[in-house]
């Protein structure tokens, strides 16, 4: 009877290391795929069975229920993060299941450039690749209200920056991250602002900010055209920009701007309004933001462009015409 059980104890100890010698060489093995790359989207909240089975449906052949035990098995199983996954041909179930707990996610990104309006900003947003999208048919006033904004102008409302985000994540996702990270950038700008600005709030700072950014050519001058203008508020002198009339147009602007242009009054013609335009022009950087807030000591009040991308700052109209007729007529 002792020769007999200890028969079968020998029999169970060699049955237990060949299933532990199988489950070995079954967790260092390629898993079988339906094709080069797989790929999947885990919801927040599924189970480790769901998962498991959702990457069969994914295209990972084999047994869910080796999966699922093996997940459990490993002690992670409740880490496995909610995301969006790419596997190749030659992962393991380890390798599998250590991505999983990682977070190592598949990312797509879109890019918002500085100086963009905020129709351009919607128009990446719209070809950005899959962005889940939500906001097509949305005016942009209901876009504010959803992003917690209701009755802000969503013109420079948003920080441009290249913005990384999970397959399936929604648009308005990524423009609640984008109007955070400007609000952030705006009011540490605006409590740290030089003293004695002609500028009332940080709103104000913002629009201005967005004229630096469309006027600036070279990074170099951007804190002196801030200047130009910080001097025109002080002094009451029109702001007499370009680019605000430009805005104001809006797709009426042809790319040729016009005499009759700077002569249509609009609530962004700064050539026959004064002081600043009712909402920024453009999404302002954090260089201009900067700027802004803390222009060159200077007593310029004009400039023009050389040409290079620069330009050339003047105290008083007799200079600035003589650089005007200079560098723009070659006198």
């Amino acid at each position: 009877m002792f020769k007999f059980l200890r028969t079968l104890v020998l029999l169970a100890l060699l049955a237990a290391l060949a299933l532990a010698g199988a489950a070995w060489w079954w967790l260092q093995r390629p898993l079988s795929l339906a094709a080069p790359t797989v790929e999947l989207s885990i919801e927040p909240g599924a189970s480790p069975r769901e998962v498991a089975g959702a990457w069969v449906l994914a295209g990972v052949q084999e047994d869910a229920r080796l999966l699922y035990h093996w997940f459990r098995w490993s002690g992670q199983a409740r880490q496995i993060r909610a995301g969006s996954y790419e596997i190749h041909q030659g992962i393991t179930p380890r390798g599998l299941l250590d991505k999983m707990v990682r977070g190592e996610e598949v990312l797509e990104q879109v890019r918002l450039i500085e100086g963009w309006t905020w129709r351009q900003f919607r128009a990446a947003l719209a070809r950005a690749p899959a962005l889940k999208q939500t906001l097509q048919d949305v005016d942009d006033a209901a876009v504010m209200s959803r992003l917690g904004l209701p009755g802000a102008s969503p013109e420079g409302r948003f920080f441009p920056d290249t913005y990384a985000y999970s397959r399936g994540v929604s648009d308005l996702t990524v423009l609640k991250r984008a109007a955070q990270a400007m609000q952030r950038k705006l009011d540490a700008a605006w409590a740290a602002r030089a003293p004695g600005l002609p500028l009332k709030s940080a709103d104000e700072a913002l629009i201005l900010a967005s004229i630096v950014e469309k006027e600036t050519g070279a990074a170099a001058d951007r804190a002196m055209v801030a200047s130009v203008f910080v001097n025109r508020l002080r002094i009451g002198m029109p702001l007499q920009t370009d680019p605000t009339v430009i805005y104001g147009l809006g797709a009426a602007f042809d790319g040729n701007l016009r005499k009759r242009d700077l002569l249509a009054d609009t609530p962004y013609n700064t050539y026959t309004r004064g002081g600043l335009p009712p909402t920024p022009i453009a999404m302002p950087g954090v260089a201009s933001l900067q700027a802004a807030l803390h222009p060159a000591p200077s007593k310029a009040l004009y400039f023009v462009a050389r040409g290079d991308g620069s330009s050339v700052f003047s105290d008083d109209l007799a200079a600035h015409n003589r650089a005007v007729n200079q560098y723009q007529r070659g006198r």
